[in-house]
This record gives structure tokens, sequence and C-alpha cells, in this order.
């Protein structure tokens, strides 16, 4: 592949729109999150989400209600260490702090775990605005904040941000609160080290998400190149998610996405770092089957789970032949879970972004109208779109609920990160 070197300026603004496209992925993709059958998002969205919308209620196969946080609260004081990361949406969860007056005595069919009856059956993101961004894209607003207050990346910095930020009530409007971050404050209520907090995939496996990818990749942003791009990725990574798979995705994502912001060709570029990657073994389509039939992945043993997601098949992947094997968004999820795992998630918004041309407005809808980790995948494709130099529309940009904000931060990180003064 050629070497291209841009001029200062295009790599700035290929940045900033990279920022720009995660944060619209993101909210795209919000009120249509964790729907697994797509003929729901059809009902509910009138034939489906084809701009920013509210998170609706009730959401059909929500399975929120009931999820469990089980920190030490008694340690927790001892140590004057905040444990309440809930606040007000403490009323959804099984706490070791308050009370769920809620059952979860019904079996929802698309995905078989338990679920409350219809009514109870709260939005992972109940209350947020059309427009509004995930607690998982606000925790990057967090990242973007503490590089730029401190005038650097700083690991311990920015865990103290983010413990302060989940610890404010009133600091996030947003209900789901992913399981990396209970098991993560579970440990911290403990007494144990900030540093050593992240739960570890092979303990936990839900910890191997889409969602921890996220953070490392922006934070490749302040290195010069990608080699020590993933380097920093792997340490922020580190910080939260100690995870096999998610490693594995940044592996390929890092570099496509600094090849991106260089402003090599999307096509080219993607046909030759997703030439590296293996497909799943298990088919996305075998994959629902296999939960639905354990009532849940909770109730699958931890030998078959590690089986289910780490063997791969021997062939390279090739993008262009998957695009015209899988045509429509269908194809592709039968093929591909649309669940939160990488080995999954990374091939389906390579899907998404190929399929449609690279075109941020259409792939971004397309991702949404997928289901499943709809966010976390926007947020990634977001960012890998908003580099390729196509441009994130206006109107997307504007209709963000926190449009003025994220302009000041956005600038102000990509700022450091052009002017080398990031690490």
């Amino acid at each position: 592949m050629e070497s291209i070197t841009p001029s200062p300026a295009d790599r700035a603004e290929r940045m900033r729109d990279a920022l720009w496209g995660l944060f619209v992925g993101d909210a795209l993709a919000m009120p249509a999150h964790w729907f697994y059958d797509v003929a729901n998002i059809q009902r509910v969205f009138g034939g489906g989400v084809s701009g920013y919308a509210a998170a609706p209620h009730p959401h059909p196969e929500s399975f929120m209600v009931g999820m469990e946080y089980r920190p030490d609260v008694e340690t927790a004081r001892r140590f004057g260490r905040p444990f309440d990361i809930l606040h007000e949406h403490a009323r959804f969860y099984d706490t070791t702090y308050s009370d769920l007056e809620t059952a979860t005595n019904e079996r929802e069919e698309s995905h078989g775990n338990p679920v409350p009856q219809l009514e109870d059956r709260f939005h992972y993101h109940h209350g947020l605005n059309a427009g509004e961004n995930t607690l998982g894209a606000n925790l990057v607003r967090v990242l973007l904040r503490s590089v730029v207050q401190e005038g650097r990346y700083d690991p311990d910095a920015f865990q103290r941000a983010f413990v302060e930020y989940l610890a404010a009530p009133g600091a996030n409007r947003d209900p789901y609160t992913e399981f990396y971050l209970r098991a993560w404050f579970e440990n911290y209520s403990q007494g144990v080290e900030p540093r050593l907090c992240a739960p570890f995939q092979r303990d936990k496996w839900s910890v191997a998400s889409m969602g921890g990818i996220v953070r490392p990749l922006v934070a490749s942003l302040l290195a010069e190149g990608s080699c020590q791009g993933l380097g920093v990725a792997f340490e922020h990574q580190a910080l939260t998610h100690r995870s096999e798979n998610i490693a594995s995705a940044l592996v390929i994502l890092t570099p496509l996405f600094h090849g991106l912001l260089k402003g090599a060709d999307p096509a080219r570029i993607v046909q030759t770092h997703s030439s590296h990657l293996r497909l799943p073994r298990i088919t996305g389509e075998k994959l629902r089957e296999t939960y639905r039939a354990n009532g849940g992945p909770g109730n699958i043993p931890e030998d078959e789970t590690w089986r289910l997601h780490t063997e791969m098949r021997e062939d390279s992947f090739d993008i262009e032949r998957f695009v015209a094997e899988h045509p429509t968004g269908g194809e592709a999820s039968r093929a591909l879970s649309t669940a939160c795992y990488p080995e999954h998630g990374l091939p389906l918004l390579l899907w998404c972004a190929r399929r449609h041309g690279f075109s941020p407005r259409e792939a971004l809808l397309a991702n949404a109208n997928l289901g499943g980790d709809s966010v976390h995948r926007g947020m990634v494709l977001g960012a890998l779109l908003g580099a390729t130099g196509n441009g994130i529309p206006q109107n997307l940009k504007e209709g963000l609920v926190a449009r003025d904000e994220l302009e000041k931060e956005i600038d102000a990180f990509v700022d450091l990160a052009t002017g080398g003064r990031g690490l």
C-alpha cells in the first residue's frame, strides 16, 4: 500500500470527524439497542430507525431489570470509596444496597433470558431523548476532558475522573450500566487498587464486549503512528477490560483507523487489514439458538463459553466476498451475531461500512437497524467512517443533544493530539 502523507489540516479534520462519527453512531443506534428481533425494530420504529429517536417504552426484549450489582458496601465505607454508581437507576438492579421490586418471571424468546412482564421491560436507556448519548459515549467524553485538563494522557488521572463521574449523583442520565462497570466497582469496593480492578474475560465472559474497544481506539489517536497507538490502546484497555478478544480486535482496528486518518483508500485498506481476521466457527444464527436453548448465556458452562467465542475458522476473512455473499442485513446477521462479542461485531461493522460504500449516514443507519449491541458497533463504525474523509453530515452533528459541549471537547482534544503533545 502506497505511503500517504496528508496535510496536518486534513488529518486534524479527519480526526474531528472520527470523533463526531463516534457520537453520531452511538445516538442513532441508542433507541434500537439490544433489540435482537429485527421484526420488533421494524414494528416499534415504523419500518426501522431513520434518524434520531428517543428510547421507546416498553422495550419488548429488555432484560435490564434484575441485573446484578453487588458491591461490598461495608468495606467500601471503611476505605472511604464510593460504591453507588447507579443512583436513581438502582431501582432497575438487584443490588446490595437497594430493593428490586419487579419480578422477572417470564422468558423472552429471542434471547432466552428471564424478563419481567411487558410493561416493566424498561429500555436499557430509558429516559434518553432523541440525539442523546449513552453512558459508553459519555465515558469517551470523560477521557477527552481528562486529556485536555492534564495536557496529556495520564491513566491515573483518567481513572480518577472515571470514578468521580460514575459516583456523582445526577451526572449520568443513562440507566444501562454495563457489566464491566459493575464488576470494576465491585472490585473497587473491596479495596482493590484501581489499576487492578478491571475484570478478566476468563473469569467473567461478558467483559469481552465491543464496548471495551471504543475508548482504547480514541486513546490511540494521541500517538503519532499505529504502532505506538496500539501500545496506548492496550494500556487504556487494561484499565477497565482485561480481554483477549478485545485486544485481538484492537490489533486489526488500530492500524486500520490510523491508515484511514492518513488518507488511505477505504476499500483497499479495509480489505488489507480485515484479511487478518478469522471468523468464528459458530454462526450468529447458531449462537442465538445455543443461548435460547440454555435459557441465556449465563447458563452455559464456562469451558463451553470459551470454545464458543474463541474457536475461529482457518481461512482468511475476505470482506469483498462476504459482502457479495451477504448483501442484506438479515443475511449478514445470520452469519454474524449482533450481540456484543468482538469476534462477531468487528466483521459485522466492516460489512456495514463496505456494503454501504463508506457513506456515514447509510452505514450508521444500517448498523442501527441490525439491533443487538448497536451502540458500541456504531461508535467504532462511526469513528472509522469519520476517518475516511467522507464527512459526517452536518445535520447529524447538530441533532446531538450535547452538540455545543461536544464541539469544544473534540476541538480541544484534537488540538492536543495533532500538536504531538498528548503523551
